[in-house]
């Protein structure tokens, strides 16, 4: 063959491997990735945009009171008696007032000075909206410890099918070897049928754990909107993490601080609305009597001015309101410290479980090492026909369990650690 026919051969087999597509490669997916597509896709974000939208409309409402305001009024009425002038004087005379009096008017005002209402209903409206997304982030935080249970739960499930697979291939290896001391008269067919009761039980544990980690798929499909199948897989975070240092940044901690600065605004409202308000005012109507008392006739009139207005109701619950406002506070306060409390029970138990599972995991190695010689000891034995096949597979099953407690206590150490850093609220 020449070599410029090799070239063109060369050449096209890397087109034709560059043009296919990869059919081998799947999705993997890392537990970042899966909190950012569960909280898109969770429900409950779009709340966001809704509570945004109700304060900005709240605001502008609140705004357009600095707007002048407008009042239309009508009134009818009659009175049993009017006012007289008691004078009788010759060749004049002083019209009667009517008992029946009719009046349209309609008024305009526009504020001068509120005493700090407006800023002060403004302040509340920005806080309450602030404690509903607070809560709302409350809420959503609680779904990053459920995508943390699944996404771990799939990289245990697949610790557990790796080294189920190294215990079938490890069973398949040595059934060809007890088959061979049957031929040679070193075993019998109950040795044999022990080995392949083994497979089939090291089969069954495979379909039951390739169900559950489907079934922990599905579930963190429904919570990412995506399609997971059973190739898809998930990366395993590092596992050499150091803890992080102790700082709390949870946030229920900013609902509550929230809360409290929506009390301080409550506050500032009622402070403003004991307080006097000034505005100018124009007022322009038809009525009978106009502006002259005398008149019996229809009349347009209009009076403009200056109007203070101070209303002193409001003292009567000044006291209870502000003790209302106290004790709601005083409420936030103790949920606040319960919360820490509780956290602190919480993350203490975290850390010495992190701590344990460190501690067993520097024995991890040397303990599959061991039960490696021991399980090697033992298949010679079998070869050489001084050990029965049930002493071998007890000695299967040991290194193979001991292998798997390395695997689980990796991954537990990683649950711990992340459930640590979810309960401080420290991003990953």
């Amino acid at each position: 063959m020449s070599t410029k026919l090799l070239n063109r051969i060369v050449n096209t087999l890397c087109a034709l491997a560059f043009c296919c597509p990869a059919t081998e490669l799947h999705a993997q997916w890392t537990i970042d990735d899966c909190q950012a597509k569960a909280k898109a896709n969770y429900p409950l974000i779009r709340q966001y945009d809704l509570i945004e939208k109700a304060k900005e409309y709240s605001l502008s409402n609140i705004n357009k009171y600095y707007l002048p305001q407008f009042h239309l009024n009508a009134k009818v009425s009659y009175q049993s008696d009017v006012t007289r002038i008691p004078l009788s004087l010759p060749g004049i005379n002083i019209p009667e007032l009517a008992k029946d009096q009719y009046q349209v008017y309609l008024e305009a005002g526009q504020t001068l000075w509120d005493s700090g209402t407006i800023r002060a209903q403004k302040k509340r409206t920005e806080a309450a909206s602030d404690v509903e997304k607070q809560r709302l982030q409350v809420d959503l935080y609680a779904l990053e410890e459920r995508v943390n249970q699944l996404f771990f739960g799939v990289l245990l499930l697949d610790a557990q099918l790796e080294q189920n697979q190294i215990l079938l291939d490890d069973l398949e290896r040595n059934q060809a070897t007890v088959a061979g001391c049957l031929e040679y008269g070193i075993a019998n067919q109950a040795d044999l049928d022990a080995v392949k009761v083994e497979q089939l039980n090291a089969r069954q544990i495979r379909i039951q754990l390739q169900s559950t980690r489907q079934t922990y798929l599905d579930m963190l499909s429904y919570l990412m909107g995506e399609t997971l199948d059973a190739q898809t897989g998930c990366v395993k975070p590092e596992a050499n993490r150091p803890l992080p240092p102790e700082e709390i940044h949870r946030p229920e901690l900013q609902w509550f601080e929230a809360q409290n600065r929506l009390f301080e605004s409550q506050k500032d409202e009622l402070k403003a609305s004991y307080l006097p308000k000034l505005s100018l005012f124009l007022q322009g109507g038809i009525g009978r009597p106009g502006l002259n008392m005398f008149s019996r006739e229809l009349e347009p009139y209009a009076i403009g001015g200056i109007r203070l207005a101070w209303n002193f109701s409001g003292l009567y619950t000044r006291k209870n309101d502000w003790r209302k406002i106290a004790i709601q506070q005083s409420s936030v306060d103790v949920q606040s410290q319960t919360f820490l409390f509780n956290l602190n029970l919480e993350t203490t138990r975290e850390k010495r479980e992190i701590q344990r599972l460190r501690e067993q995991m520097k024995y991890d190695d040397e303990i599959i090492d061991l039960r490696r010689n021991i399980r090697r000891a033992a298949e010679a034995k079998l070869t050489n026909g001084t050990a029965t096949t049930a002493d071998w597979l007890r000695e299967v099953s040991r290194e193979n369990l001991a292998r798997q407690q390395k695997a689980s206590h990796e991954i537990e150490w990683l649950i711990a650690l992340y459930r640590y850093y979810n309960q401080l609220g420290i991003k990953n």
